[in-house]
């Protein structure tokens, strides 16, 4: 056996960077920060209904992420076949992960590619809003420290930091409508 020292680096080190639907999330296990990539597909779905298929994120989760975006953004995916994937085989129940999973999924439908130095991290509410998370600064800093250029965050969260980090830039958001126009421009 050897000591694996920097876990994010193993779940990132395959990563695409040039294709829709790839996005980097921050979790928290236990109390150490891991950078993971969530892979979403959509797909014009081939029979009567639409499939949803997750791995390593909870499905429930994934239904109320995919009727905000139906409602809250106007996104048509009641025919389209959506899955979703967290690399690595780890398991997802931080809700940190919900802002990724929700920009993956609209990166995928779109065709759009969000910029693989960026970094995301919320929940997101019922209401389209970007609710705070735990932890945000240990999350900011294990991305800065394996190079990533910027980080969308919760507004609330980034008033707490005092705007605290190095070689990074922190980009606050409100809403998913916002988040969807910053991380799939750039």
């Amino acid at each position: 056996l050897r000591e694996v020292l920097n876990p994010s680096e193993i779940f990132l080190s395959e990563r695409p960077t040039d294709v829709s639907g790839s996005v980097v999330v921050s979790v928290l296990e236990g109390s150490r920060p891991l950078l993971v990539e969530i892979q979403a597909l959509v797909s014009k779905s081939s029979f009567g209904y639409a499939r949803r298929r997750s791995q390593g994120f909870d499905f429930n989760r994934l239904s109320l992420l995919i009727a905000v975006l139906e409602k809250r953004i106007g996104l048509h995916l009641e025919a389209e076949d959506i899955f979703v994937n967290v690399a690595g085989g780890i398991k997802i129940e931080d809700p940190a992960a919900d802002l990724g999973v929700a920009v993956a999924i609209t990166s995928a439908f779109r065709e759009q590619l969000v910029a693989p130095e960026t970094a995301i991290l919320g929940e997101v509410g019922l209401a389209g809003e970007i609710r705070s998370i735990s932890q945000a600064a240990i999350r900011i800093n294990e991305a800065g420290k394996l190079g990533f250029k910027h980080c969308i965050l919760p507004g609330n969260n980034y008033k707490h930091l005092g705007k605290k980090a190095e070689d990074i830039e922190l980009i606050p958001v409100s809403t998913l409508k916002e988040t969807l126009d910053i991380a799939l421009r750039r």
